[in-house]
């Protein structure tokens, strides 16, 4: 069972157990000092602003692979104990509950997974909202904030007048 080089193998974890999971996996790397076995554990996420039905905009962080931690380990008997054996995990992705290896394609699509979002909006675009409380509404947008992968939009009312929104670039899209 022991392969000398490390690769990357799927966890599968109860819901919302994936952040102790990684935590404890990597607690025991620490304490036993088997670097050389577990190299990195890692549940992706991707963040995006939401605004709360009482106008306050906040951060939220989102699992991309909700269920599931990603650990980069050499296969041997101790890893494998060590990783099927943590509370919350369920067994590793594979036939049989085997720890089956991601192929490099595979990684490559894991990595492309976490990159930004990018923005294809300028200012002065129409858009309609996507998502949230003003679902549906048409506005106009004024700022770009690519760092923040945020965009400022004119939401007009019944009434025909702007109010400033600050939404998320995933939730709006071009008229």
């Amino acid at each position: 069972m022991a392969d000398s080089e490390a690769k990357w193998y799927i966890l599968h974890t109860y819901s919302g157990y994936e952040n102790k999971v990684a935590a404890d996996i990597m607690k025991l790397v620490e304490n036993r000092n088997l670097h050389h076995l577990i190299e990195d554990v890692m549940f992706p996420t991707v963040t995006r602003t939401v605004e709360k039905e009482n106008g306050k905009v906040v951060e939220v962080e989102d699992k991309v692979y909700p269920g599931y931690v990603f650990v980069k380990m050499v296969e041997t008997n101790e890893s494998w104990y060590i990783c099927r054996n943590t509370r919350g995990v369920t067994g590793f992705v594979g036939p049989e509950g085997k720890p089956t290896p991601l192929s490099e394609a595979e990684v490559r699509n894991l990595e492309q997974g976490r990159k930004e979002t990018v923005a294809n909006f300028e200012k002065g675009d129409r858009v309609v909202i996507r998502q949230g409380v003003l679902e549906g509404f048409e506005g106009t947008v004024s700022e770009v904030d690519e760092d923040k992968k945020t965009v400022v939009v004119d939401v007009f009312n019944m009434f025909g007048e702007a109010t400033p929104t600050t939404l998320e670039i995933t939730a709006i899209k071009k008229i």
